[in-house]
């Protein structure tokens, strides 16, 4: 809870930050617009469905560098099969079958195979996104002027008050985060989740089915990828294959990492995880909206809160040790 408002508090401070050098510094009100703010949470919830699926491989000791690519090929894929005259219903059940068949392959090769989950990943990253590339002919894939009522998912609002509509994949966000936080903290999976990352020897001898809670993870983060890829191209319309979801795993883990999930394993919770990621989003928004300070630093930024984050952790850790009594140290 500590971190959960530590981070919190952070994001506040960006937030005041963000609109003082905005609005107040150059005068034109651009922070505060309703069209920014909307945009701001439409972007935080998209990326925070990727960032919620990643946190649970990393709490399990693991990592996934393939998302951005399987955001690519559902991306791609869904309007490419459309084009080709397939259902709408059988082409998002192929979509999602894809990639529960890509989690369940991560997996295996992970617990099964003893492949280190950096190299499965990284593998996946290169693959899918040539498979996207491949079936498309690097060519553009959209829908045109068709499934508007689909697309309202990504991109429709609810209207509240004075022209603010509150974007209805933050509707979505609220479903996933939800249901995540329950499985994490209050079954027996999440207990086992969390008892994996911290030793996975230990909990093997517990009794703990260690392959089968490694191989949920990285369904769990392959799916809501795919979820994620769908939203995505939903809300652009179009998708090309050759950057469509260009270096989004690096933002999902990094939004993990700054919310609490350590890359060590073994700790990390939903809440922080969508305030990561909120940060992050108001990090790039800022970048954007403040004329001097330098566009293509962007990436710049996010490598620092990764490292900025691992920094932390190590930290936290040194200082826990420490409060533990010598003699129990010893035992």
């Amino acid at each position: 809870m500590k971190r959960i408002l530590g981070i919190f508090v952070l994001l506040l401070v960006v937030y005041l930050a963000a609109w003082l050098m905005s609005d107040l510094v150059t005068g034109r009100r651009s922070f505060f617009s309703a069209f920014n703010q909307a945009n701001l949470l439409r972007r935080t919830a998209l990326f925070g469905i990727l960032g919620v699926g990643v946190a649970f491989v990393i709490i399990s000791g693991g990592i996934d560098l393939s998302i951005g690519s399987v955001v690519c090929l559902v991306g791609v894929g869904f309007p490419w099969m459309l084009s080709l005259g397939v259902p709408v219903w059988l082409a998002l059940g192929s979509a999602f079958a894809t990639v529960l068949a890509i989690g369940l392959f991560h997996g295996a090769l992970v617990t099964l195979g003893r492949l280190q989950p950096f190299v499965v990943t990284l593998c996946g990253l290169l693959l899918y996104r040539g498979v996207a590339r491949g079936i498309t002919n690097d060519q553009t894939a959209g829908f045109g002027d068709g499934l508007k009522g689909l697309r309202w998912l990504a991109n429709g609002e609810i209207p509240l008050f004075g022209g603010f509509g509150l974007p209805v994949p933050c509707l979505i966000l609220a479903l996933v985060a939800g249901g995540a936080a329950i499985l994490l903290n209050r079954t027996v999976y999440g207990r086992h989740l969390l008892a994996l990352g911290n030793n996975e020897e230990a909990a093997r001898y517990s009794g703990v089915r260690t392959r089968w809670i490694t191989l949920g993870a990285y369904v769990i983060s392959s799916l809501l990828a795919g979820l994620g890829g769908l939203l995505f191209v939903l809300d652009t319309n179009s998708a090309q294959p050759s950057d469509f979801g260009n270096f989004y795993e690096l933002f999902a883990i990094a939004a993990a990492v700054l919310g609490g999930c350590s890359l060590r394993g073994g700790s990390g919770t939903v809440a922080g995880v969508v305030i990561g990621t909120a940060l992050i989003q108001l990090l790039r928004n800022t970048i954007t909206l403040v004329d001097w300070i330098p566009q293509n630093i962007e990436y710049a930024v996010i490598g620092a809160v990764i490292l900025a984050g691992a920094v932390g952790d190590e930290i936290a850790k040194w200082l826990a040790s420490r409060r533990v009594p010598a003699n129990a140290r010893d035992l």
